[in-house]
């Protein structure tokens, strides 16, 4: 047996791996990765469209970030979240910079789970509150709470769940079932219904209202234009916080440091991971408004992680935010995502199985169909028992385009470092996959 073989043999008799049939499994062996691509053990080279998990932002394999990690590491590896030590302090004070001018403290977790974890906890004790509403098309985290705070079908298996977690609909303008004249019509119609829930569930008892500022992997829905201002104002007219958690779209993916800048609105509490460190080590964090931090003054924040402000992820998150400035990534991410968007649109006018496509900077989705005059999506939600989306996956992959998909959707979302060469490169193998996908559907 090769050392290669040994590799996959010793993986399928030792790991488990998330949302997966164990039986099912062969795994690719990743070798080498550098800027947007990657390297299996045979030598194949791989565009990195989707980031990994939409969190290496600034590519693979930045020095600057490696030399940050390993200096870190000589200086001392760990130390307790009740210490202060330079990376930490640093790199809390560089987040209160970049973020929406009503932050004030940042309290720091292991990822985007933990982060929303203790996002609302926080909210119940500030508020004295115990309800939480958070949207049927999202995702927050596998752990119990976060499960109980998605929407979308991986929150089944914590149900029966934790008492207080309330769903309502997404802005998801192509599935509506009306045909709305505008976006700001379409947006107060959302609203109102949100409002009137509100409401029904008692205005009192409701804590936090919980977005994905931009939802990710279930679609990459925007909300559309006065969506977010009209949630801002609906969480003051009854005292609810608002949280957006911008794990995912936060740090340049949608071209401005977060996702809520694009619409100058600004949450009681953000919440973040992926894109802080770019995934070189594992960092997330909750970031929250100045009235909740002097509330936490005189109240006991009852929240603690062994990991807390962990100086390798500090470390790597320090480093990783100058990357971004020092190379222009958020800036880059808005032009190429210029770019993206008029090749997507052009793919979608080509290709009959492309219902819709979705984007704003270097984050976007094609939603595939069987036909695009009804919209009947290429699989049922929660259901593709033929494999159709994982069978194309596969051929994406074979011609060196990986990504991810979640229900009957694409996800794109290469690093930010990406040039206009290769992305047009990389969309042209997506291109040539849909053809065969219009056949499939023909």
């Amino acid at each position: 047996m090769s050392d290669v073989e040994n590799i996959k043999q010793l993986d399928l008799d030792n790991n488990l791996h998330s949302w997966s049939k164990q039986g099912d499994l062969n795994p690719e062996v990743i070798t080498k990765a550098e800027g947007i691509y990657f390297w299996n053990e045979e030598g194949k080279k791989f565009f990195d469209m989707s980031s990994q998990l939409v969190n290496v932002n600034i590519g693979h394999g930045n020095s600057k970030v490696i030399a940050a990690i390993k200096d870190q590491a000589d200086k001392f590896p760990y130390m307790g979240p009740g210490t202060a030590f330079a990376a930490k302090s640093k790199l809390a004070a560089k987040l209160i910079e970049i973020a929406p001018d009503n932050m004030e403290k940042v309290f720091f977790t292991i990822g985007g789970a933990e982060s929303n974890e203790n996002a609302i906890k926080i909210a119940k004790m500030f508020t004295g509150r115990h309800k939480i509403f958070s949207r049927y098309r999202s995702y927050h985290g596998a752990t119990y709470g976060a499960s109980n705070l998605s929407g979308e079908p991986r929150r089944f298996v914590s149900e029966p769940g934790i008492p207080g977690f309330v769903k309502f609909f997404d802005p998801y303008l192509y599935r509506s079932p009306i045909d709305f004249a505008s976006e700001k019509e379409a947006a107060q119609y959302y609203l109102n219904q949100l409002r009137e829930q509100i409401i029904y569930e008692g205005r009192a008892s409701v804590a936090a209202v919980v977005i994905e500022t931009v939802t990710g992997s279930n679609g990459v829905i925007i909300p559309p234009d006065g969506y977010l201002k009209g949630l801002r104002k609906i969480c003051d007219e009854f005292n609810i916080l608002l949280i957006c958690d911008e794990v995912m779209a936060g740090f340049g993916r949608t071209g401005e440091w977060f996702a809520c800048d694009n619409w100058d609105v600004k949450p009681d509490i953000i919440t973040f991971a992926k894109g802080i460190t770019s995934g070189y080590v594992p960092l997330g964090g909750v970031l929250v408004s100045s009235e909740i931090a002097e509330y936490f003054n005189e109240e006991k924040l009852m929240c603690g992680l062994t990991y807390s402000g962990h100086p390798m992820g500090c470390a790597a998150g320090l480093a990783t935010l100058e990357v971004y400035e020092e190379e222009n990534l958020i800036e880059n991410s808005r032009n190429m995502g210029k770019v993206l968007g008029e090749k997507l649109e052009a793919i979608k006018d080509q290709h009959s199985s492309v219902g819709d496509v979705r984007y704003i900077g270097l984050f976007s989705a094609v939603e595939l169909v069987k036909d695009k005059k009804t919209r009947e999506p290429l699989t049922e939600y929660d259901n593709d028992q033929e494999g159709i989306m994982a069978g194309i996956l596969k051929k994406l992959k074979n011609a060196g385009f990986s990504t991810y998909f979640h229900e009957n959707i694409l996800i794109v979302a290469p690093p930010l470092i990406i040039k206009e060469e290769e992305l047009a490169v990389g969309l042209q193998i997506l291109d040539d996959v849909l053809n065969e996908v219009d056949l499939m559907i023909a």
